[in-house]
């Protein structure tokens, strides 16, 4: 491997989706990745190969039944030559198995054991897939219309944040020298995301209120129909608002405070002045005024816009690395086979 992080060894147990995708975007990055996979493999095999190798591409796969005293043996020398252990398991699964550092730390005391869960490893066992953690941390509640139902995003938005969160504090331990234990939960992360929101309610009493994916503070910054397609318009700073006010031929409203507090009058004028052409219009109107606005576009279109992140990997095409680093060009290798690089049953 090569890369900025060529020579770490990293050792992943766990399933689907936040796990696997924070030590692919290590793998992308250099790192050599081992997957250790119960008998029946990880349960993303299961979904289809496509979504098993957009969260697995470039690892090693050994094949170990954890829940035997043999198959913990296996791990606890699978231990001694490697630099961190991330795994994504219920909190009795990561005790019954001995994946703390505490229970690894006689095999490698320079161990890196990192236990993402979705409440927290002393909070139980209780189901906490992506959207459940959507729910109860307030996400849902801040997202769709005001008159309308909570909803949730369209992707897994707390288990990749949480995928990144644990990549993230995994390298964190590692470039400080010292082994042990740092624990990452979904549920902990989805609320660290929501800072601005979480602080007018914890320091002004103001709670946050569902505004049809309008941004809380900024006016306008939301989404508008045009006569063709939606628009994305950010106006977050008064000269913004001055490009585009004189583009659309809109007056008055000149400070955020004014549009703050005129919101519905604001957007119904935009509304009105976008409606005269198209999103596509708009957008290559205003991107020469560095107006932050964008056309919606689908998936489809939007990786057919950026041909330069879409890769092979294995027979696979998929999203590369998201990090772009002078000199290094990521080597994106196969999905693993179950057990390709070890059947240790």
């Amino acid at each position: 491997m090569t890369g900025p992080l060529a020579g770490l060894r990293i050792l992943e147990v766990g399933h689907i989706l936040a796990g696997p995708y924070a030590t692919m975007l290590l793998a992308d990055l250099g790192a050599r990745v081992t997957k250790v996979e119960p008998p029946g493999g990880d349960l993303s095999r299961q979904v289809s190969d496509a979504y098993f190798a957009s969260l697995n591409r470039g690892k090693r796969s050994v094949r170990v039944d954890l829940a035997t005293a043999r198959g913990q043996g296996h791990l606890r020398e699978l231990v001694r030559d490697a630099d961190a252990l991330l795994v994504n398991l219920k909190p009795s699964a990561v005790h019954r198995f001995g994946l703390t550092y505490e229970a690894l730390a006689p095999w490698n005391e320079r161990l890196v054991c990192v236990i993402l869960t979705g409440w927290g490893l002393d909070a139980g066992d209780a189901p906490a897939f992506d959207y459940v953690v959507q729910a109860a941390t307030g996400i849902a509640a801040l997202t769709g219309a005001p008159d309308g139902p909570p909803l949730l995003p369209g992707y897994s938005s707390a288990d990749n944040s949480a995928g990144l969160a644990a990549a993230l504090g995994l390298l964190a331990q590692v470039h400080s020298g010292r082994g042990g234990q740092l624990e990452v939960s979904l549920r902990d992360v989805m609320l660290s995301q929501l800072n601005y929101h979480a602080a007018a309610w914890l320091g002004e009493g103001r709670a946050p209120r569902r505004l049809g994916g309008a941004h809380a503070h900024y006016v306008p910054a939301q989404l508008f129909p045009t006569a063709e397609g939606h628009l994305a318009l950010f106006i977050t700073h008064d000269r913004f608002w001055r490009s585009f006010a004189t583009e659309a031929g809109i007056e008055g409203y000149p400070t955020m405070a004014e549009r703050a507090a005129h919101r519905e009058e604001v957007v119904a004028v935009v509304t009105q002045a976008l409606a005269a052409d198209s999103a596509t219009g708009w957008e290559a109107r205003l991107r020469p005024l560095r107006v932050p606005a964008a056309a919606v576009r689908t998936l489809p279109e939007a990786l057919a816009a950026t041909p330069g992140a879409v890769v092979e990997a294995g027979g696979h095409r998929l999203v590369g690395s998201p990090f772009r680093i002078p000199g290094h060009a990521p080597s994106y290798g196969p999905p693993p086979r179950l057990g390709e690089h070890g059947d240790l049953l």
